[in-house]
């Protein structure tokens, strides 16, 4: 009985021992599933976070703002794969009295997150301290539901300032637009404040870059981008239909370049003096009797006085007027475009109109800092009706090269290219560049990322030739075909190679700052038209090349002839560079050249200075192919001696014993000089002649304005200089005689002087 009963105990503790070893694997086996579940979720987030799109929030104040903001809402939502895209639509866009602006964010097929009514009424100074107060009461919430990577703030109105102060406290990265510009009111003061919150900087210019690093921001966190608003209509102002839109606004009887385009607003540290020039522009217009289009002011202090100036002269019952609240921004380019003038003191004014051309008159001291194309006239004391009223005269009707100051049309892929490259995890805090930075050129991200160049194009008898050159002189690329005979074709070749151009410069890393022209004949450089050509180049006179290239283009363009060019590529990469006063002379086909003199290229009254080459040496000498007798390129040109060896060559007076020339060869200008220095004597006579009368007429250029230096050009230049310098030093005056000549070393001095147009002017012009 006792054994019977120790077996079934020992069964039953052997029972429980399995159980309980079974547990224990159990309890293993799942705290194993556990762990290896949990390194599962690990690896998952961090692979989530790896792949985390940017939370980019884009508020937008006003249709200004939205004009810019809106090329870059349209980059990021093209790319939701990289991008959530978030809308905060404030201050005037949602009042009635101002056009209820944000219905056009939401036909642009945006979903704005949040509306906040921010804007206390009274437009005075007080309303606006309080529409400020009154966003940073709401703001918090809005943003703290959106917690957004980055909240974008463009330019300098209160309610951006309002957006910025929230963001910064709320420790959210701000990306600032157009910070840096000066424009001279008390918008410079607000858009300076909300460069100093912000974290990252997208500006429009050169300017604006430098006036950011002078601000202590980091140079690193600074894009010259360009406006955003020039992608946008850079494309799309040239349409087929803008005749349409211009009379829906403006009536059936309107005319292209015959209407006014008017927009001011009020300087809110000078209200009264603002609100007395808005009545003197409305009084000038209403005498000047052209159409005219004027929107309402915008939202400032001192706006509602302006407008009941208007009412009280009777605007919006006028037939010459149409004043309306707002338009699109796709048809206000039109209306820009084709405007005869635009005037006020709108910084579309200094900015967008100057992409077209179209004339512009700045009134007052709003956007008096802001740099502006030659299309701006500003009117800064504007205190008489008289005054407005005769620069309308002044510029009514016409039409300036285009300006690309404020973007080449490619913002938004840089600046979607830098949100790209921040770096979330890197630390929050700002962190200022003192002292200011040393050398703006060795930290210039313009240098680093881009190559500022010109498109150079050399107009020859033969040829026609394009090239994309950089600052440093170095040809990036060249593109050479044969001049057509015709204008049409000449034209319609030209702008071909110019566009290809333009496009290889995009993918060669290269900023075109404009297009610089070298051509044959005598040209006007200021309103860049050649007034006769040469006879190597037909149906080239009274050419304006100036305009259709730059309205193609949407380029700046200069114009000069060759001669010229080739000085103006000797003072900037030659041997002209730092002196102050020489003479260059080409001594190719023709002899022509160009004087600098006390730093500047000479003209002359009638653009016919320095034809050197039409310098009479002789009473007696041989014709010239400008119809005179003795210039000096009757004597020493490329054409000259090619017709002297003809000359020789058929009295069988060129060939000399050692020399071959091939029956079926053209007798050239360098079988002249190969039988001259093989003992010909005729040979020699002849290029003793030319050399001296080369010498001769370069005495007379010494011996009226007594350059320092004289640099010989094209390919006789090399046999000249020997002879050229020696005539001097035996005829000139005895103060003129030691005045050295040189050869070049230049390649190529048409495309260099035609870069140097564009390179010189466009980097050193301060408005």
């Amino acid at each position: 009985m006792y054994s019977i009963f120790s077996v079934v105990l020992l069964c039953v503790f052997m029972l429980q021992t399995l159980k309980t070893w079974k547990a224990q694997e159990l309890y293993s086996l799942r705290m194993q599933r556990s762990r290896e579940k949990m390194d599962r979720d690990k690896m998952e987030e961090e692979t989530h976070q790896c792949e985390k799109k940017l939370r980019v929030c884009v508020a937008t104040c006003n249709r200004a703002d939205y004009s810019k903001l809106a090329p870059i809402m349209f980059g990021i939502k093209s790319h939701p794969d990289e991008f959530d895209l978030e809308v905060v639509v404030l201050g005037s866009h949602l009042i009635d009295d101002y056009g209820n602006t944000f219905r056009m964010i939401e036909q642009d097929d945006f979903d704005i997150g949040s509306k906040l009514h921010t804007i206390v009424r009274g437009e005075d100074e007080a309303a606006m301290v309080e529409s400020v107060g009154l966003a940073l009461v709401k703001l918090p919430d809005v943003l703290q539901r959106l917690r957004p990577d980055i909240l974008v703030v463009h330019g300098d109105r209160f309610d951006a300032l309002a957006l910025a102060t929230a963001a910064a406290l709320m420790n959210i990265r701000i990306l600032h637009l157009e910070g840096g510009e000066v424009s001279g009111t008390i918008d410079d003061s607000i858009r300076h404040a909300i460069s100093k919150l912000a974290h990252y900087h997208a500006c429009c210019t050169r300017m604006a870059e430098q006036h950011l690093i002078a601000m202590c921001e980091d140079h690193s966190r600074i894009l010259l981008a360009g406006c955003p608003s020039y992608d946008k209509l850079l494309l799309t102002h040239h349409r087929d239909d803008y005749m349409d839109i211009i009379k829906s606004w403006l009536g059936d009887k309107v005319q292209d370049h015959d209407y006014i385009v008017a927009l001011q607003h009020p300087v809110t540290t000078d209200i009264q003096h603002s609100i007395k020039i808005y009545g003197l522009m409305l009084d000038a217009l209403l005498s000047f009797n052209k159409r005219t289009l004027i929107l309402f002011p915008n939202i400032d202090a001192g706006s509602k006085e302006m407008v009941r100036v208007m009412r009280k002269k009777g605007i919006e019952q006028h037939p010459n007027f149409r004043a309306v609240k707002h338009i699109p921004f796709e048809q206000f380019i039109q209306l820009v475009c084709h405007a005869g003038c635009m005037i006020g003191n709108s910084s579309c004014g200094v900015r967008e109109a100057g992409a077209f051309g179209t004339p512009v008159i700045n009134l007052g001291t709003r956007q008096t800092g802001r740099e502006t194309g030659e299309n701006v006239l500003h009117v800064r004391d504007a205190d008489t009706q008289n005054k407005i009223y005769h620069a309308l005269e002044l510029q009514f009707g016409k039409r300036y090269p285009c300006s690309k100051i404020y973007g080449d049309g490619n913002a938004v892929s840089r600046i979607l290219k830098f949100l790209h490259t921040i770096d979330l995890d890197e630390p929050l805090q700002k962190t200022f560049c003192f002292p200011p930075v040393k050398d703006p050129i060795s930290q210039d991200i313009d240098h680093i990322l881009e190559t500022q160049c010109a498109l150079a194009v050399d107009l020859g008898g033969t040829n026609l030739r394009v090239a994309i050159v950089c600052m440093r002189g170095k040809i990036v690329k060249k593109y050479t075909d044969t001049n057509p005979k015709t204008f049409e074709e000449r034209m319609c070749l030209l702008l071909k190679m110019c566009r290809n151009a333009k496009l290889d410069a995009v993918s060669l890393n290269c900023r075109v700052l404009g297009v610089g022209i070298s051509t044959g004949g005598r040209v006007n450089p200021q309103e860049g038209v050649v007034l006769h050509s040469t006879k190597l180049i037909q149906e080239w006179s009274s050419v304006n090349l100036r305009a259709p290239i730059s309205d193609a283009l949407h380029l700046p363009v200069w114009v000069d002839n060759d001669g010229n060019c080739a000085a103006l590529a000797e003072r900037k990469f030659g041997h002209g560079k730092g002196v102050e006063n020489f003479a260059c002379v080409i001594t190719g086909t023709g002899i022509g050249g160009g004087i600098i003199h006390h730093n500047e290229l000479v003209h002359g009254s009638t653009f016919c200075a320095a034809e050197l080459g039409h310098i009479i040496v002789s009473l007696e000498g041989p014709e010239c192919s400008c119809g005179n007798h003795g210039c000096i390129e009757a004597y020493s040109s490329g054409m000259a001696l090619q017709r002297e060896a003809k000359r020789l060559h058929d009295e069988e007076l060129l060939k000399v014993e050692g020399m071959d020339i091939k029956l079926s060869e053209p007798i050239t200008a360098a079988h002249l000089i190969s039988a001259a220095r093989m003992g010909n004597s005729k040979a020699d006579a002849v290029l003793h002649k030319a050399s001296t009368a080369l010498g001769v007429g370069i005495i007379n250029i010494l011996h009226i304005v007594n350059p320092s230096l004289v640099i010989l050009s094209g390919v006789l230049a090399s046999y000249y200089q020997a002879p050229v310098q020696q005539v001097i030093s035996e005829r000139a005056l005895l103060s003129a005689q030691e005045t050295k000549v040189v050869t070049s070393d230049l390649e190529e001095p048409a495309l260099l002087g035609a870069a140097s147009m564009v390179l010189d002017y466009a980097t050193r012009r301060i408005y």
